[in-house]
């Protein structure tokens, strides 16, 4: 059983450093404290991680359900092109569960934070029938660089970031109750949200739309598309597909927190991006011009429409 209210939020207060840089007041008032800094605008993104939806216990250490659920919200930081401030996490949680796993759970979380530098400033908890985690991470970007998803336009080049298909490969595994050990470097268990890359591309304002791959590159290209009210074209043979993934999961797989973004044609953009590999996948177009939102070429010469089929919540299977 998780220990009583008061002595958990006491546990989680010791596990995050006093107040620095942005945040003033943390964990121990009714209202989080932060330091805007001029010339900036505030970014805001929240995300439910819900127990039997987004991870079961019984596949995914606690560390990793913590690394996952920060990640997530790291990962739309990282598409817009900012840079996180902090970040606020709200726990539902069964009188069954142990305190050892919330103790996982918080230990996978805030080793995830470290590096990028992002503070636990407040939450809350409550008594749940079944996991469940709310997270808010707050970032930042340089007034009037945030990359949002409307800015491609014809002729732009369309880029994906590393390799595609990785976590959906495992999570079939899962289902068809292979063994997979769940290691630190699996794309999987622990993704590495793509900050610096994002950053970069807002900077050297190279992106011109972006979006972060968690519902799977058909769905979040999809995505760019309505946005933008834009067409795409995109080459089977380009996509990166990652080691032990077929085509399918990487066109349709979600959760690899990879970036995928537009730029100019007359773009100069590297093939690596702050050790990241980058790699040219197709070219958006203007709607009339296509048949569907999305064309795939396959290696024959041959298009045809693909269709949004990732993952979305209450659609039917």
């Amino acid at each position: 059983m998780p220990l009583a209210e008061r002595k958990l939020i006491d546990r989680i207060r010791r596990l995050v450093p006093p107040g620095t840089g942005p945040l003033i007041r943390g964990i121990g008032d009714d209202s989080a404290v932060l330091r805007v800094s001029s010339g900036y605008e505030l970014l805001v993104t929240t995300d439910l991680y819900i127990e039997d939806v987004h991870f079961r216990t019984q596949w995914h250490p606690p560390q990793s359900v913590g690394h996952r659920c920060l990640a997530r919200g790291l990962s739309d930081i990282a598409a817009m092109g900012g840079e996180p401030v902090a970040c606020f996490l709200s726990l539902g949680l069964p009188a069954r569960l142990p305190q050892a796993w919330v103790d996982g759970f918080l230990h996978g979380f805030t080793r995830l934070a470290r590096p990028f530098k992002v503070q636990l400033a407040g939450g809350d908890v409550s008594s749940a029938r079944n996991i469940t985690a709310d997270i808010m991470v707050i970032g930042q970007a340089p007034a009037g660089k945030a990359v949002l998803r409307s800015g491609a336009k014809a002729g732009d080049r369309i880029y994906v970031t590393g390799e595609l298909g990785g976590s959906a490969a495992v999570l079939e595994r899962l289902y068809d109750r292979k063994r997979v050990r769940p290691s630190g470097s699996s794309r999987h268990f622990y993704p590495q949200p793509r900050i610096e890359v994002g950053r970069r591309l807002s900077r050297q304002r190279l992106a011109t739309a972006m979006i972060d791959l968690s519902d799977g590159l058909s769905v979040d290209l999809n995505h760019i598309c309505n946005e933008s009210r834009v067409a795409a074209t995109i080459r089977e043979d380009a996509i990166p597909v990652a080691p032990g993934a077929g085509l399918k999961h990487a066109l349709h797989g979600g959760e690899d927190y990879e970036l995928l973004f537009t730029a100019s044609a007359k773009a100069k953009v590297p093939a690596e991006i702050a050790g990241v590999q980058v790699t040219e996948i197709g070219v958006i177009g203007r709607q009339k011009d296509y048949r569907a939102a999305i064309q795939i070429l396959n290696e024959n010469g041959r298009t045809q429409a693909l269709l949004p089929k990732g993952w979305q919540h209450f659609a039917r299977r």
